[in-house]
């Protein structure tokens, strides 16, 4: 039994509420390829939630000081809007249900991602769950995105509470280590990358999908 006083949940957006990584994992090596570079999946998948400015310096140590960093950026964003645009956009099972629950319950919700607040709206509204969110908040909002904890505090501060009365949902190690290092807690559910047992070790849970999140909430005496 944990038994925590949780006063608001904190969402990553990508992977965790909407089912776009996999377009993100297709288009990313094309983005790379158009540029005239190769990535290994395992290099790629390291580069996800992966922020500012970390995501230019592991693009240096792999391709040099030159690389095209904001240009692949550009043309990745370009290639997944492409294939929304044929494909549309799915929520992750269980994404309405626990939203549901968390607004029964009076808990604040917010997401907080790496994209851009814009985008991030647009995505929400064409998926309706905009409805469920006290806040949106972006880490092009703080100096240092995903895994610093910048915009983890600066959710915390924009909301009100302390890291610790949060609970913060991530699906990707990047996202994860951002949350931990905020010290809020963290409940994982791994889209493409499974946690480490370092990772494991740090979070306050993991779950299979957000079909499980209210069993977990009810099984281990978490209060809102």
């Amino acid at each position: 039994m944990i038994t925590k006083k949780i006063k608001a949940v904190l969402f990553d957006l990508d992977g965790t509420l909407i089912d776009t990584e996999k377009y993100y994992k297709l288009c990313w090596p094309l983005a790379f390829e158009h540029f005239g570079y190769k990535v290994s999946e395992e290099q790629f998948l390291s580069l996800r939630s992966l922020g500012r400015p970390f995501i230019l310096e592991r693009m240096q140590s792999w391709f040099g000081q030159n690389v095209e960093c904001e240009d692949i950026r550009k043309y990745a964003r370009k290639l997944v809007d492409e294939k929304i645009g044929k494909e549309g956009l799915h929520l992750k099972k269980g994404v309405v249900d626990c939203l549901k629950f968390l607004k029964e319950n009076n808990v604040i919700t917010s997401i907080v991602t790496a994209t851009a607040i814009e985008r991030t709206e647009k995505c929400i509204s064409a998926v309706d769950i905009k409805k469920y969110f006290d806040y949106v908040i972006s880490a092009t909002e703080v100096e240092k995105g995903k895994p610093a904890p910048d915009v983890y505090l600066y959710a915390c501060e924009k909301i009100g509470v302390k890291p610790e009365e949060t609970m913060a949902v991530e699906d990707s190690p990047n996202g994860s280590m951002s949350a931990i290092n905020a010290k809020c807690n963290v409940i994982m559910v791994p889209d493409l990358t499974e946690p480490d047992e370092g990772l494991v070790k740090l979070l306050f849970g993991k779950l299979k999908t957000l079909e499980e999140f209210k069993m977990f909430v009810i099984e281990n005496g978490i209060q809102f």
